[in-house]
């Protein structure tokens, strides 16, 4: 009799072991296989990078300091890291930079912007707010030429830094301007600073040549100027257009 009570308290010991160690195990499997889908109420963080499978980077969502300083052709720009506003940079399949957007407030100001890039290049179409310390602002949007690839541009940069003077690097930007080679506005249109609403189309080299403009206090104006900015045509003819 009490072999067979002990037979019984060991097979009942066996089960039970046998139980926790199937708990334990499903317990341990669950804590390392993550689950596909998690609710969270709230979350603080700093960046978040989103990738493929593989690995390659897509997307950044980030705060000003953690902010991807861009990458063009395999090389990343390390001397704009904690210089970009936070906000959501998108990249390509090629891993180039692609546009994005960025907001940023301060006491002088603040403003937003999306901006789609040119191949290989920085922004050509810019929706954008631009407002100063007092109040004044621009609301609009903008398109761009930008003919020189952005790894050259950087280049040409540190070399145009090293020229012993302020007049010798701004006579070197200034030729790369006249060469239509810097990122030169097109066109404008939008709620400017004087909160007129404008229309403003440019050149290559980045001159004001027509000017639409319904001023805030509903005077319409229409210029044509030359190169030089001198208004040679204008509607009504006696308007006194001031173009910038």
């Amino acid at each position: 009799m009490e072999q067979t009570t002990v037979e019984k308290e060991l097979r009942t010991l066996k089960i039970y072991t046998a139980l926790m160690t199937l708990v334990c195990a499903a317990l341990l499997i669950s804590f390392f296989i993550p689950n596909k889908f998690n609710n969270f109420e709230e979350i603080n963080v700093e960046r978040i990078n989103v990738v493929e499978k593989n690995g390659q980077l897509k997307m950044v969502i980030s705060n000003k300091l953690r902010q991807h300083p861009g990458v063009m052709d395999g090389v990343t720009f390390h001397e704009r890291q904690g210089q970009r506003p936070a906000g959501m940079i998108f990249f390509g399949e090629n891993g180039n930079e692609i546009g994005g957007f960025i907001f940023e407030g301060t006491n002088k100001g603040q403003g937003g912007s999306l901006t789609f890039d040119k191949f290989r290049g920085d922004q050509t179409i810019q929706f954008t707010h631009q407002e100063d310390e007092k109040e004044n602002y621009f609301a609009g949007l903008k398109m761009n030429d930008q003919n020189m690839p952005m790894t050259d541009l950087v280049n040409k940069q540190k070399e145009i830094s090293k020229l012993p003077t302020k007049e010798a690097q701004d006579a070197a930007y200034e030729d790369l301007r006249v060469q239509g080679l810097l990122m030169t506005e097109r066109l404008k249109i939008g709620r400017d600073f004087d909160k007129s609403s404008i229309i403003k189309m440019k050149d290559a080299k980045g001159n004001v040549r027509i000017e639409l403009k319904v001023e805030a206090s509903g005077e319409p104006k229409l210029a044509f100027l030359d190169e030089s900015g001198k208004v040679i045509y204008s509607l009504p003819a006696d308007a006194k257009t001031q173009v910038h």
